[in-house]
């Protein structure tokens, strides 16, 4: 089941794991101003994407792009990873969906560890703002990156990508 709110409360509510723990020691940084992960993402060009290596399989995805778009936009899943989503700059709608309510529009994809899924009214949206973050689970269908506004909005955002248990 997803998680959504500030990253202390997310914290508080994710389990207490090697994979978590690095995730939050990254956030920490990148929200500590002057810090090397800071100082990166508010470098990162529009357009950019930064994938940093973190400890334990973890690595981080640091991106700075327009919102869109619903239209533009799709469903997607994961089963390697556990994605901690966190708004670094600006704002953004997410929508999400559990997976047993979604069907499959492009299988299993091991190299990139995406499944993308036909487009549903079943999701619920999220409203994800600087200092907050979402975190999907692999039964976690979900559309990031969307306009909270008609016009496009820059954001920076960075992805936690946490392996999953073996």
């Amino acid at each position: 089941m997803s998680l959504h709110g500030s990253l202390d409360t997310i914290h508080a509510q994710t389990p207490k794991t090697a994979g978590f723990a690095t995730a939050f020691t990254y956030l920490d940084e990148l929200f500590r101003p002057g810090s090397p992960a800071h100082t990166r993402v508010k470098a990162i060009a529009l357009g950019d994407t930064v994938k940093t290596e973190l400890a334990g399989g973890a690595f981080v995805i640091e991106q700075a792009y327009p919102t869109r778009l619903r239209a533009d936009g799709f469903f997607e899943s994961h089963r390697k990873f556990i994605d901690v989503q966190a708004i670094f700059e600006g704002e953004e709608l997410m929508e999400v969906a559990d997976i047993a309510r979604m069907n499959v529009k492009q299988p299993y994809n091991e190299n990139r560890d995406l499944i993308i899924y036909e487009d549903s009214t079943e999701a619920s949206l999220l409203r994800v703002y600087v200092g907050q973050a979402a975190v999907f689970f692999p039964c976690d269908v979900h559309m990031p990156t969307l306009r909270v506004r008609a016009e496009a909005m820059t954001v920076r955002k960075c992805v936690v990508k946490i392996p999953m248990p073996a």
